[in-house]
């Protein structure tokens, strides 16, 4: 039997709506970093009216989270603010990039214009601080390298697109809020496993061989698509090269919660942690519906990068 990849937690699921103080339908698709020692999980929620708000839970392990009283982002009301406007529809599937001892926050929100990305920071997550609206519509799933490369920010996202299959571009800023240079350097292959559509995922791990890039990838099968999770790994100097791309997926839909659920079929993911110790936690949401762990090797996931594709 061959071994997992990826080892799911026993006690999966980690996090459920019967563990959230409020009330909410899900629980789910959580950006995750390690501050002061514990566990941070920023994770998305559909209120009882169908619209997304941020919730947060903490931990001292990494498995046992308790969520806190209130949310921890909500769609802006304040009416003078360009965000009201873009966040009206729910924010959603936030990503977690530590900078400079600041925490930037990306995350997608819904309005009648479509989805574009919001960033915000914080240092304690305590006070929040929004920043700019940093894309146009219609973009989603963007990521930040955590650190600056030759003196740029520079991010993973993925446009929307009806012409082109939905792909991994690379995107740079002097400042956080004028993003460009942006060009594709991932895309889904024919008739793989992904072959529907790519996006990024975790934000990037730095490792010895280069940057790892947890991805989703989406095929689309006769009862519906499937989500699962790939892994492919940049250089380090020059994130725009893709030193290699696993052939195999690392992680799909298996157990009940990850394929019943509000979205049936789907493993999706915004964050990890990397142990130190050559270990890295993957958090997943499940089927859209509640939150899951496991554990990899890097240099597994390293190895399947750089092996020759079949």
């Amino acid at each position: 039997m061959k071994k997992e990849v990826v080892v799911r937690y026993k006690k999966n699921p980690i996090l459920t709506k019967d563990d959230v103080p409020y009330p909410v339908a899900t629980v789910h698709n959580a950006g995750i970093v390690k501050y002061k020692n514990k566990y941070i999980m920023l994770f998305r929620s559909h209120l009882l009216n169908g619209r997304s708000i941020i919730g947060m839970a903490k931990s001292d392990d990494g498995y046992d989270f308790k969520v806190e009283s209130k949310p921890f982002l909500t769609p802006c009301k304040q009416k003078e603010s360009i965000f009201s406007q873009y966040e009206e529809y729910g924010v959603e599937d936030l990503r977690i990039s530590e900078i400079d001892g600041e925490h930037l926050l990306t995350y997608s929100c819904y309005s009648k214009y479509g989805v574009r990305i919001a960033l915000a920071k914080t240092r304690d997550f305590t006070e929040i601080e929004r920043v700019a609206l940093i894309t146009q519509a219609d973009l989603r799933n963007v990521v930040i390298f955590p650190q600056k490369i030759d003196g740029q920010y520079v991010r993973l996202d993925r446009p929307h697109s009806e012409i082109s299959k939905w792909s991994i571009w690379i995107s740079y800023s002097p400042d956080l809020v004028h993003w460009g240079r942006s060009r594709l350097i991932m895309q889904p292959h024919k008739y793989h496993w992904d072959e529907m559509k790519i996006g990024p995922g975790t934000t990037p791990i730095k490792t010895e061989k280069g940057w790892l890039n947890i991805y989703h990838g989406v095929f689309k099968t006769m009862s519906g698509s499937v989500y699962r999770l790939g892994v492919a790994l940049h250089d380090l100097e020059d994130p725009s090269i893709v030193l290699g791309v696993s052939d195999e997926w690392i992680l799909e839909p298996e157990d009940p919660w990850e394929v019943t659920g509000y979205v049936p079929n789907v493993v999706f993911t915004c964050g990890a942690v990397d142990e130190g110790d050559g270990t890295l936690k993957i958090y997943w949401g499940g089927a859209d519906s509640v939150m899951c762990v496991g554990e990899a090797n890097i240099n597994k996931l390293i190895d399947m990068c750089l092996k020759e594709r079949d």
